[in-house]
């Protein structure tokens, strides 16, 4: 298993707190990765961390064993990172088809994923219900070139069937891909491929490591 990117003894802090307490995560390429945790487990400040979104207190980010933990998030979205954060990932102000065509994809390849999103191109992302929104979010993903992909709740808002299909689409990134793949989420959704990796993080710590399928019985 090739490790795509890694925290190694990663601290964030937030003031006075500390978010991620020395933090080791590994994430393999062609992988979906799964992070799990009660609100204020240090999912979201773990993606931010991989993403450059938050500097780290002490502690590295190693791209396939090169320290890139100084590089900014902008220029690890230029080395091929995206991330997709918890609803704030559209400009509000732009309609539906602006957002998509700021992506360097083909925008016809997020509709054939969400063609929910056809008759809405006229419509300001600021309009949409929450899960047409997620999918405008989620189709960046999609239409982008990464070799690292971050989303935070993915299926946050949709509805059963659409969130099901997100959790395809995004597996395929990493099954056809070969990209690693990397979800925050408060439980372990159904549907993930075998060889899914399910860490669980509590007050900003790992406290435990598996595959999916020994806690699914699988």
């Amino acid at each position: 298993m090739s490790v795509e990117i890694a925290l190694r003894r990663a601290r964030v802090r937030h003031g006075p707190l500390e978010a991620l307490h020395g933090l080791d995560l590994l994430v393999p390429r062609a992988t979906v990765t799964v992070l799990t945790g009660r609100n204020g487990a240090g999912r979201t400040t773990a993606l931010c961390a991989l993403a450059g979104t938050v500097p780290l207190a002490s502690g590295r980010v190693l791209w396939r064993s090169a320290d890139v933990t100084g590089l900014h998030a902008h220029a690890r979205a230029r080395r091929g990172l995206c991330f997709v954060p918890d609803l704030r990932g559209v400009y509000p102000s732009l309609t539906v088809a602006e957002n998509l065509g700021l992506a360097p994809g083909d925008p016809a390849a997020a509709l054939a994923a969400y063609p929910e999103l056809g008759p809405l191109l006229a419509r300001t992302a600021g309009t949409l219900s929450g899960g047409e929104r997620r999918m405008l979010e989620v189709s960046r993903a999609l239409l982008t070139p990464a070799t690292v992909v971050l989303v935070d709740e993915p299926g946050l808002g949709m509805s059963p069937e659409v969130s099901a299909r997100t959790y395809r689409l995004l597996a395929a990134l990493a099954q056809e891909g070969g990209a690693a793949v990397v979800l925050a989420e408060q439980r372990l959704p159904a549907g993930l491929p075998d060889g899914t990796l399910v860490h669980e993080l509590r007050r900003g710590s790992l406290v435990s490591s598996r595959e999916a399928a020994e806690l699914t019985g699988r």
